[in-house]
């Protein structure tokens, strides 16, 4: 008996199949002087759930893909506010993982909304690209005066403890941060084709196989940044200017990715532990 992924990959290219999607949308304010679930909604794959935060941390808010990955044509969207003064962590379940696609990218879409003195930790586990996947994701952010937002996103190219190697595929991530409608931070990654041969570059990724971007935006985030550079050491970089920090940590699999990651977040959090799930 053939399994799932071995009936995907015989597919001939064209041929339709049903699609995943989903939506959420989740929203916190502040009640009774703490940060507190206001709104949500769910529909499709997409789905949140809310574990019991620690006392004196802010409320964490788990996503969860129950189509178990995604292919292409598949599209998920995500919308997360945080009011005004109010603080929230939002993560993923597990790492996302990007099947070999038979028609078109699938896309990701987040956006995310921080009130006047709100912050909002956007910190998603990796997402793990098969051979020739397509994915095409953006983040959008709004940031009113005072907001504070920490926000990563990851890929893997290929798992190296399992022998997979991406030859082929593609993927395109596009991001926007606007604080108060300007532009303070634009950045666009495409790798289209021969994935391998790309990433081995040395001005793309060297021969890395997991690469993180990880942006802090901030009244104080030049603050951060010796102790960021301290955190990634030779795994990355680190510049601040502006208002705003970004890292790019570049590893040769996931494991070495989250040994630089994890001590960076830890600085920008202010030593605040990452969410559970990020070690079940």
């Amino acid at each position: 008996m053939r399994t799932a992924l071995e009936i995907v990959d015989n597919v001939p290219e064209g041929v339709g199949m049903q699609r995943t999607s989903g939506e959420s949308r989740i929203r916190f304010h502040v009640r009774d002087g703490a940060a507190r679930l206001d709104r949500l909604y769910q529909q499709g794959a997409a789905k949140i759930r809310l574990p019991r935060p620690e006392p004196g941390r802010p409320p964490e808010a788990v996503l969860i893909n129950t189509a178990g990955g995604l292919t292409g044509g598949d599209t998920m969207a995500f919308e997360v506010e945080v009011a005004d003064g109010a603080h929230a962590v939002v993560t993923t379940q597990a790492c996302e993982k990007i099947y070999k696609s038979s028609s078109g990218p699938a896309q990701v879409a987040s956006r995310l909304s921080v009130g006047a003195h709100a912050r909002l930790d956007w910190l998603p586990q990796e997402t793990i690209l098969f051979n020739r996947a397509r994915l095409s994701r953006r983040l959008e952010a709004d940031l009113a005066d005072g907001a504070t937002l920490l926000a990563l996103e990851a890929v893997v190219f290929g798992r190296i403890a399992m022998g997979e190697v991406v030859a082929s595929g593609s993927f395109h991530e596009r991001w926007r941060i606007r604080r108060n409608g300007r532009l303070v931070f634009a950045d666009d990654t495409r790798i289209d084709g021969s994935v391998a041969d790309i990433a081995s570059h040395p001005a793309v990724l060297a021969g890395g196989r997991a690469v993180a971007t990880v942006v802090y935006v901030a009244e104080n985030a030049e603050d951060y940044l010796e102790r960021a550079r301290e955190a990634v050491g030779e795994s990355g970089g680190v510049t601040a200017f502006d208002g705003k920090l970004v890292a790019r940590i570049i590893s040769m699999d996931t494991l070495s990715l989250r040994r630089a990651l994890v001590p960076l977040l830890a600085v920008l959090a202010d030593g605040a532990p990452l969410p559970k799930v990020w070690h079940i």
